[in-house]
């Protein structure tokens, strides 16, 4: 299963009750974080989950209101007595970035990974995560992401003595070792079905509506995207500044037909976004306006 937490809602400023928008995943006893704006560490100690086990840090771009508060949380994960290496994924300039940032932050007991990405986009296996970059359209070189668990087939015994497997090879394949006996690879594939449906979260802000972000959310269990402005006359600044209005992300989500979607975000003029609800529901029924700290757990599809 995988567990999220949606750490902070804002966008551009923090609010009193609001931070700035990050995202973060828990899975086998590996975390992930997507954004690190302010606030971020106040969320995670309230939610009451660990510093210690962020394995990655993806960005999705370098405004302040992403990755200002990164040198804090890495400190905190030193003073959390952390010696494994941190990955940090983002766009072009990644290590540039955050080398400036850790000015504050120079001296840490664990090394930092840093994995660019490069191009419209990019796969990253990590820790359990299949991670799946988009470019999106922003006024700075800008990603979403898809963060997937993978879920292998069935067992099938039928497939297993076809492929000539001995027994007592069968269930240390089944969780996904690898043997070589008189020439013959044995591997998993050798005695499983089909894939089954994994786990599927897709994290899409500060972008204009693109077909990237409709096909990054399909099949996703959760999708979690930009809602900007929901006021009427705020629709112009949305295209001016290269955001999106609350309910220009009802309309992906409608394409994509993500089975939850939650608004995130928001402009620190847009005190109550669920006032704005109605009309953004007509286009979607399963969007909601996500608050601070809303948490989930998604569990692979027991008719599977």
């Amino acid at each position: 299963m995988l567990d999220l937490c949606l750490l902070g809602t804002g966008g551009m400023m923090p609010l009193p009750k609001r931070a700035l928008t990050a995202l973060m995943t828990r899975f086998n006893g590996s975390s992930l974080l997507i954004d690190c704006g302010e606030g971020t560490q106040v969320s995670i100690r309230e939610k009451g989950w660990s510093f210690h086990q962020i394995d990655v840090i993806c960005f999705t771009h370098y405004h302040g209101d992403h990755i200002s508060g990164l040198p804090g949380l890495l400190l905190s994960m030193g003073n959390a007595e952390r010696t494994e290496p941190v990955t940090l994924i983002g766009p072009k300039g990644l290590e540039r970035v955050v080398s400036a940032l850790r000015c504050i932050a120079p001296e840490l007991p664990f090394p930092i990974i840093y994995r660019e990405i490069e191009g419209a986009a990019q796969h990253f296996s990590i820790h359990g995560y299949e991670i799946d970059t988009y470019k999106v359209n922003h006024n700075i070189l800008c990603y979403g992401y898809s963060i997937e668990i993978p879920r292998a087939g069935r067992f099938d015994p039928e497939k297993a003595e076809k492929n000539q497997v001995p027994k007592r090879l069968w269930s240390r394949l089944q969780k996904g070792e690898t043997f070589t006996e008189d020439g013959i690879v044995y591997t998993q594939d050798m005695i499983l079905g089909p894939k089954r449906k994994g786990i599927k979260v897709t994290y899409c802000t500060d972008s204009r509506p693109t077909d990237a972000i409709v096909e990054a959310a399909k099949g996703a269990d959760l999708f979690i995207c930009e809602g900007m402005y929901g006021e009427k006359d705020k629709a112009a600044k949305a295209v001016e500044h290269r955001h999106m209005t609350m309910q220009e992300a009802a309309k992906i989500a409608a394409k994509a037909m993500p089975r939850e979607a939650w608004l995130t975000h928001y402009s620190p003029s847009m005190v109550r976004p669920e006032e704005y609800m109605d009309s953004v529901k007509k286009i979607y029924e399963h969007i909601k306006a996500a608050r601070d700290r809303w948490s989930l757990t998604l569990d692979f599809d027991k008719n599977e």
